[in-house]
């Protein structure tokens, strides 16, 4: 019963997760009009899955770090009630937050569940070294480093796209308002209609688009090729990155093979994003700074490449903060950074890893005093 309850704590975590965080990868899709919601999150989902089987091979280390080993003794860890308060705590975090559409880390809920049952559990022999220099640093670092290096990039290639020549068209979006009609009765008592339709162009709607060409290709296709296959990067990489943190939750469960563990946990997270990862994905695409197709591009590759390199390495990076990292970088390069909703996020994750805590805390404390 009590490894049923564990199993059934990590799919809760992997369906918050894929609803936190499955459209941020493409968020810039979305966002920049590149296409609509629906293709962006069947997108994410392919490339995400994709990311979840590499794990299999190439993200080990992960698995063993987000287990609580070297967190916590042993003994601690072969608890499953440990692991139930941890992945509880953590996936109800992600779901409340995921219902007010704030973007936060699921790795951010699960340190601060690993530390809110590890310290109620075993209090000054929870190892606070190794939650500084292992898990907090890269949490911090990273979204940090995504916004100067996404900042850098943008202005790097902004120099390289004007000396290919390649030029930013602006187009408005032209919609009709509603037609006015008007029926006069004329003094030899026949009838006349006259309609009047006014027409909107809507500045704050307006897509930009790119004009030239790149090795004789259209400017806009070849960008628009590489925002999909960016976008496909970062979803790729948070499918590396997060499926082994779930499934270090379940290493106590020796009936369940690591790889099919893996392979459930993505499966349930690829739901989680196709059912309830919209308001997230509004936020993502469109609160934080309005972007073209070109700014979009940029972020995604500085987001890929961080997350990729993270999860090869075993440092614990969040998706959430680079990603969002990234955006804002383009933001403040172009001037539109929306700071009142990037303060918003801060907060929420401010909040992200006490409230893991307290909640993975009691918990621990309840199923222990029932076992």
């Amino acid at each position: 019963m009590i490894l049923a309850l564990l199993f059934l704590s990590a799919c809760f975590l992997a369906y918050s997760n894929g609803a936190n965080d499955n459209f941020k990868g493409v968020a810039t899709l979305f966002g920049s009009g590149t296409t609509n919601y629906q293709k962006a999150i069947n997108w994410a989902t392919i490339t995400t899955l994709s990311g979840s089987v590499a794990a299999i091979f190439l993200a080990n280390e992960l698995v063993k770090n987000f287990s609580g080993k070297g967190l916590v003794p042993n003994e601690l860890i072969a608890m499953p009630i440990f692991a139930i308060s941890i992945a509880f705590g953590a996936a109800l975090t992600v779901f409340i937050a995921t219902k007010i559409g704030m973007p936060i880390s699921t790795t951010h809920s699960l340190l601060g569940a690993l530390f809110g049952a590890g310290v109620m559990a075993v209090g000054s022999q929870f190892n606070f070294e190794k939650l500084g220099s292992t898990f907090l640093i890269p949490l911090i670092v990273s979204p940090l480093m995504a916004a100067v290096l996404s900042l850098m990039l943008y202005i790097i290639f902004k120099y390289f796209r004007k000396q290919l020549g390649v030029t930013k068209k602006t187009n408005l979006n032209i919609h009709k308002k509603q037609t006015q009609s008007i029926a006069t009765l004329n003094m030899d008592k026949t009838l006349s209609l006259k309609s009047k339709t006014a027409i909107k162009a809507t500045i704050q709607n307006k897509t930009e688009t790119y004009e030239g060409q790149i090795l004789g290709l259209s400017s806009q296709k070849v960008l628009d090729a590489l925002h999909y296959l960016s976008a496909g990067i970062v979803s790729f990489a948070r499918g590396l990155n997060d499926t082994p943190k779930i499934v270090g939750l379940l290493l106590i469960i020796n009936v369940i093979d690591i790889k099919l563990s893996m392979a459930i946990i993505a499966i349930v997270m690829a739901f989680g994003g196709l059912i309830n990862s919209k308001k997230v994905g509004l936020t993502m695409s469109k609160k934080i700074t309005p972007m073209n197709s070109g700014q979009g591009f940029t972020a995604n590759l500085i987001t890929g490449l961080l997350v990729t390199t993270a999860s090869i390495n075993g440092l614990p990076v969040s998706t959430t903060h680079v990603s969002v990292g990234s955006i804002f970088g383009i933001g403040t390069a172009t001037k539109k950074a929306d700071y009142k909703m990037i303060s918003k996020i801060l907060l929420s994750w401010f909040l992200t890893l006490p409230l893991a805590a307290i909640v993975s805390a009691i918990l621990f404390k309840l199923l222990e005093t029932l076992s």
